[in-house]
């Protein structure tokens, strides 16, 4: 049996691979929450490059099916960001596959806890980062603006 290949690699956030899959992302949030100030796709190349954090493409069998960012926010806290696996492609491990590389460009640029926001009617989206550890925090930085439509996370990385 041959297993599909899988390719986790950075990209830039403006090139246009990752402006598609953004897209996307942002096509869907936007129908799933129409309400005024409940989406948050603020984020800069600067943020996601060197030193600052990594922008990441999911491939599966060499087509782009996902993405997401980690962003650093202090020395020692990051976040994650964009996080997006295409619909048709759901369900297959791609986000926890994502979520270990997106941890590991954290551990690498040496930050030791990480954040997230993701929205209350995302609930597959919810369960997954539990799974991963994450635990409810208190709304921080843009997210106390949307605390009707936010649910915040964060972890410890070992």
């Amino acid at each position: 049996m041959n297993a599909i290949p899988i390719v986790i690699a950075r990209a830039g956030l403006d090139e246009p691979v990752s402006r598609q899959l953004i897209a996307a992302l942002n096509e869907e949030l936007s129908v799933a929450y129409p309400e005024p100030g409940a989406t948050h796709f603020t984020l800069a190349p600067a943020e996601v490059s060197g030193d600052r954090g990594a922008f990441l493409v999911i491939y599966r069998a060499g087509v782009p099916v996902g993405c997401g960012a980690v962003r650093r926010l202090d020395a020692d806290t990051g976040e994650l960001k964009r996080m997006y696996v295409a619909p048709a492609f759901r369900g297959q491990g791609l986000g926890h596959r994502l979520i270990d590389a997106l941890e590991a460009e954290a551990r690498a640029l040496g930050i030791r806890r990480l954040m997230l926001e993701t929205g209350i009617r995302q609930v597959a989206a919810q369960a997954l980062y539990r799974s991963r550890g994450f635990v409810t925090i208190p709304h921080y930085g843009e997210y106390r603006l949307s605390a009707a439509t936010s649910i915040c996370l964060g972890k410890e990385l070992p």
